[in-house]
This record gives structure tokens, sequence and C-alpha cells, in this order.
């Protein structure tokens, strides 16, 4: 197992109960030497046993989990999905805003949930996934879950791009230059691992929540909140839960990484406040991103300006609501630009995890090693698709949503009747990296796709409507989520409990 470094210092930023003494690097290599020079975390895909756990669980153990979500969530990228509402579904304010803090709630409950799953198993989220999927089948949801987070971080790149392009005198940055900064900057975080991650989104929040007030009372007056929604009463209700789908992808793809960031919390950690902690910083950040894109949105259609800002990109929206305040407002839309970083950090720090997994082999390159590959791959797809945000966001954001949704039910229902509330199995941590001791998968990997296929059905996207989707309204209506979710709950309990009877395990 590799040397852990970050053992001294918890990322709740609090001293353990006793540091150990300076590490003997006399026998070590010239990288591990680095990293323990630098305190660079050099632990990857490892279990993190109960004894190694550093967070000493106190109140502030708590505001951390909430503060880090509502730092990772209360970024622009938030409010250019709330754009959407009005400017593609055609949603009027009252409906748009109702719609993207249900979805958000929802999608943000099955975060918290995965969560919770870090202090109790000392296990990396698609690690966790094991236990469900089985050794083979987990690899799918590792490669699934990579696009999201390359695919998340490729959108951060481009809105920081955009915004910071827009602000500079007479656009003399471009949107590339902004790109890039961006990647940089993440990079430089995420490559010294947990520690520096937890004290960077521990303080991130507070300009970007003084920007968004200033947001908020400088463009308020500006809101149209009584232009109803367009289309007759079939098209609207499948419009609003096309965006409500939208909203609860945006959120939901966290479950992917989220017991990530709470793996060196002690298992004695209490599930129901962490879940509460985490579902209150993640609701609540997005609800006040969300809301604020789609008032700005709703005022494109009377305010020329807005219109022809927007017709350049949304982040060029974003700096034009500024514009009154003059060069504060220049300067509130830089820290809005680069509090996107907070945004990129979480996806870029989880894809080097997740790439380990894909391989023996690919275990062996240390995690900073695949964050460098990762934050190369999404720089280059961002400054490939840097004219095309919106069609990124409505393609893919809803796509990556399904499986999510599907693997939850799996999970949920794994525990409730096979390992604890029903079933007596339990789990066996230490087991985490022994194939043949996780699940075969086989009853995982059939829900799995059955779930995606009742999703293909009933997916809503610009370039596919499913047969079932396409029988709502004008435009159809994106109900993937919710029917891949229950097809998968229905046929993997039957599945499941074959399997055991079969295999044993």
């Amino acid at each position: 197992m590799d040397t852990d470094t970050e053992k001294a210092i918890s990322p709740s930023g609090h001293p353990t109960a006793t540091d150990p003494p300076p590490p003997d690097t006399s026998n070590t290599s010239f990288l591990e030497n680095l990293a323990l020079l630098t305190r660079l975390e050099t632990r990857g895909i490892e279990r993190v046993l109960p004894s190694e756990s550093t967070v000493i669980l106190s109140w502030r153990s708590y505001l951390q989990a909430f503060v880090l979500w509502v730092s990772i969530n209360l970024a622009a990228v938030n409010i250019t999905l709330g754009m959407l509402a009005p400017t593609v579904f055609g949603l009027g304010f009252t409906d748009a805003a109702w719609c993207a803090v249900g979805g958000s709630v929802i999608g943000s409950a099955a975060v918290a949930y995965v969560a919770t799953w870090g202090p109790r198993s000392g296990c990396r989220t698609m690690i966790f996934a094991r236990y469900t999927m089985g050794w083979w089948p987990g690899k799918l949801v590792v490669l699934l879950n990579l696009i999201v987070l390359l695919g998340y971080a490729l959108i951060d790149c481009v809105v920081a791009g955009q915004i910071l392009s827009a602000v500079s005198p007479d656009g003399s940055m471009s949107v590339i230059v902004g790109i890039v900064v961006v990647a940089v900057i993440t990079w430089m975080v995420t490559t010294f691992g947990i520690r520096v991650f937890h004290y960077y989104e521990r303080y991130a929040f507070l300009p970007q929540l003084i920007v968004i007030c200033t947001l908020y009372g400088i463009s308020a007056k500006n809101f149209d909140l009584t232009t109803p929604s367009l289309g007759d009463a079939a098209t609207v209700a499948g419009n609003r839960l096309s965006f409500l789908s939208l909203c609860l992808s945006a959120a939901i793809t966290y479950a992917g990484v989220a017991a990530d960031y709470f793996v060196y919390y002690p298992p004695s950690t209490p599930r129901f406040q962490l879940f509460t902690m985490s579902l209150l910083g993640l609701s609540t950040s997005f609800a006040l991103a969300l809301i604020s894109g789609i008032g700005l949105a709703t005022g494109i259609p009377a305010i020329p300006a807005y219109a022809t800002a927007y017709s350049t990109s949304q982040g060029a929206l974003l700096v034009t609501a500024f514009a009154p305040l003059g060069a504060f407002g220049r300067f509130c839309a830089v820290v809005i630009a680069l509090g996107l970083i907070a945004n990129l950090i979480p996806p870029t720090y989880s894809s080097g995890v997740d790439f380990q997994l894909l391989a023996r082999r690919a275990a062996r390159v240390p995690r900073w090693g695949w964050n460098t590959v990762g934050v190369v791959i999404y720089m280059v797809c961002a400054l490939a698709g840097r004219d095309s945000l919106a069609e990124i966001f409505t393609n893919f954001l809803a796509l990556m949503g399904y499986w999510v949704a599907v693997w939850i039910a799996l999970t949920l229902e794994e525990e409730v009747l096979f390992r604890e509330w029903w079933g007596d199995r339990g789990w066996e941590w230490a087991d985490w990296d022994r194939r043949e001791k996780l699940p075969i998968g086989l009853a995982a990997l059939t829900a799995f796709l059955i779930g995606w296929a009742g999703a293909v059905l009933c997916m809503d996207q610009v370039w596919y409507v499913g047969p079932i989707a396409r029988l709502v309204g004008d435009y159809g209506a994106d109900m993937g989520n919710y029917v891949g979710f229950s097809w998968a709950a229905v046929v993997y309990p039957p599945l499941r409990w074959l399997e055991l009877r079969k295999f044993g395990r």
C-alpha cells in the first residue's frame, strides 16, 4: 500500500490525536520522497482502515460536509444551466423555479445517501460499487463515471472561459486562454490531494455567495415573473418534466463520487447527520444558482442587452448582468468565473482514482498522474467544443444521469433486501479487492441493462426521442431517470436471489 502522507492533518483542518514522527525516507523512491516533502496525497484506490481515519468528529466535521457541497455547487455552471429553462424549454419563471428545486432535491438525496458510505466503508465510491455490480461489471460503471466526470469538467472550463473572455477589455482574452487558466489552477489543487481539496472548498463558497447575492440584487428587477410557460397543457407538462429531469441529472451525477470525500471520516460517523448536512448543502446551493439563471433568462425578451449577450454566450449574459456596477461588476464576473474551480476540483480529483480502477496496471500509476491525464483530456475537449455549450448541456447531462439513477436503485435494494434490513449477509469491507469474494455481478448487470433500456425508450434528447417520451406534448418529455430506476428496481431482487442461490455471493 502506498504511504498515506495526509494522516497527520484531517480534511476538517484539525490535528489528529497523535501526530506521527517524521517519515524515514531512506528506502523510498524519488517520487515517494517528493510526495512526502510536498505532503502530496499518494493514496489511490486503497481502502482507508478505521485506524487510519483522520477526522475527529465535532460540529465542525458536519459543517465541513455542508460547506463542501455549497462551495462545489454555488457555481456559474449551474447558473447557466438554469438559463435553459426559459430559452430551451419555454418555461415561465414559476414553473422553472419549482422544477429546478424539485429536481435538484431529488438528485441531491441520492448523492447524500452515497456520501454516507464513505465513512462506513473507507472505500472510494466506485470501489463501493463493486459490492453491488461485482468485479467485471463494476468496470462498466467506472467507465461511465469517468465520462461523466470529464464531461462535467469540460462544461466548467467552457463556462469559465466564456466569462473571462467576456469580461476582458474588448475581449482581449480569448475563451481558449480562459479555459487553460482554470484547468491549470484546478490541476495544481487536485494534485496535492484530499487535504488541500478540503481546505480550498472550506472557503471557496464565501466569495461566490457574496457575488451571487450581488447578482440577485442588481438583476432581480429584470426578472419576468409573470409570463407563463409556452405551449398547450401537454407540451408544458412535458417541458416541465424534461427540465426537472435535467436538474435531477445535474445533481445525481455527484453520486458517483460522493463517498470519495468522506473516506477519512471515522466509521462511527452518524449516517443521518452526514446525510442531512450533505442534502442541505447540495439543495441550497443548487437552488440559489439555478434560480438566478432562470431569472436572468426570463429577462432576455425584454432587455436588448441581455438578448445580444446571450446570442454570444451564456457567460456573456452573466457579465452583462453585472454591467451596471461598472468596474466592480467586472470584478464580480471574474470572481464568479474563477469560482468554477471549486466545481472543477471534485471531478478532477475523483477521475484520478477512477482511472486506477480500470485495470491492475492502471493502479500502478499514481492518482496525481491520472489527474494530469484527466485535465489534459477535458481541456482539449473544452477547446474543441467551446462554441456548443447549450447543446452539450442538453445532450450530455440528462443522458449521463440515467446510469446513476439505475445504479442507485440497485444499491438501495442490495442494502435493504440482501445485506442489512431484511437480509443478514452484511458487508465485508476487507474484501474490496478480492474478486472471488465479491458478487458475480450477473444480476446487477442484467438489471442495469434492463434499466438502461427503459431509460432509452423514455429519453428526450435533441438527437433522439424515445417512443414513449414522444407521446407527451409537442416535444416529448424526458422520463429516462424515473423509468430506468423503476425497471431496474423491479427486476433486480429476483435476479439477485437466483444469483445468491446459485453462487452464494
